[in-house]
């Protein structure tokens, strides 16, 4: 499962964003050291979780979302919430009911986090202020990321059509002048070209992608799933294959010069951007 992470600053307290499932999650933890210190923020999480008000926004939440949600046992939860004798951990909480509305991180960014709909819940009991604050800064982080996703949607639209007319002004007068194609099949000389880049570069056709992947083929084609760095290297093959048919090289030769350039640049660009995401010292 993949996962991207963001951070937040939320009255000098910084938050942890978690997406994953296309949902993000907010940590707890990091919310509950802005009311007392790291080594009690567990304990802040546990005593909001005991309370009856909590346990019913979080079953209702759990309803809506979670097809696979325990009630029976969220009703015994529940029954004993309010009692001197009640305690109720989040793994306990996740364990008994298979709620997916909060989960607990080990190792790097550790702790419990929550969706943001309950987090936001969990910020009011905090502070109705910090709240406020969350909210703001959650938007900001969710502008800034639309700017990106705008960026990126702008950049990947340019690279598709880059070098698209070289390449297919390549087939037009180099191979469909010396092949069978008719003028109603001549497509698929062009289609043919496109596949001969799709393999090299992603290692299947168009086709076989449709048919392994038939739900996201219904709106959109493999170049649309494709990478920032996928598209780079797709723009510069267009141009190489489009010299290469130029100079008369057969279509298997082609199709091995192509792999080997697309595998080249993308270790290349790949190496690039781990180098990017060191931290500054880091080698």
């Amino acid at each position: 499962m993949s996962k991207k992470t963001s951070l937040i600053m939320v009255q000098d307290t910084p938050v942890t964003v978690m997406n994953f499932d296309q949902r993000d999650y907010i940590s707890l933890t990091d919310m509950a050291k802005a009311r007392t210190d790291a080594a009690r923020a567990a304990d802040v999480i546990k005593n909001w979780l005991r309370a009856r008000s909590t346990l019913e926004f979080l079953g209702t939440w759990e309803v809506l979302y979670n097809p696979n949600f325990k009630v029976v046992e969220f009703d015994h939860f529940k029954s004993e919430a309010g009692l001197h004798t009640f305690t109720l951990s989040a793994k306990e909480w996740i364990e008994k009911t298979g709620a997916v509305g909060i989960y607990v991180q080990s190792g790097r960014y550790g702790g419990t986090y929550a969706h943001k709909d309950i987090a936001f819940e969990f910020g009011s009991a905090i502070s109705p202020v910090f709240k406020l604050y969350l909210l703001k800064e959650y938007q900001r982080l969710k502008d800034d990321e639309n700017d990106r996703l705008k960026l990126e949607w702008n950049a990947k639209r340019f690279l598709s059509k880059n070098n698209y007319l070289i390449h297919t002004d390549a087939v037009k007068n180099y191979v469909l002048p010396q092949s069978s194609y008719t003028k109603n099949t001549e497509w698929l000389a062009y289609a043919d070209e496109a596949d001969l880049l799709n393999v090299a570069l992603f290692g299947c056709t168009a086709k076989e992608w449709r048919e392994a992947n038939p739900e996201l083929a219904k709106h959109n084609n493999i170049r649309d799933y494709a990478s920032i760095p996928d598209l780079t290297v797709l723009s510069n093959l267009e141009t190489h294959n489009a010299e290469l048919i130029k100079s008369g090289m057969p279509k298997a030769e082609r199709f091995e010069r192509l792999r080997e350039i697309a595998q080249y640049q993308l270790r290349v660009l790949a190496e690039a951007e781990r180098i990017k995401e060191l931290p500054e010292g880091g080698g």
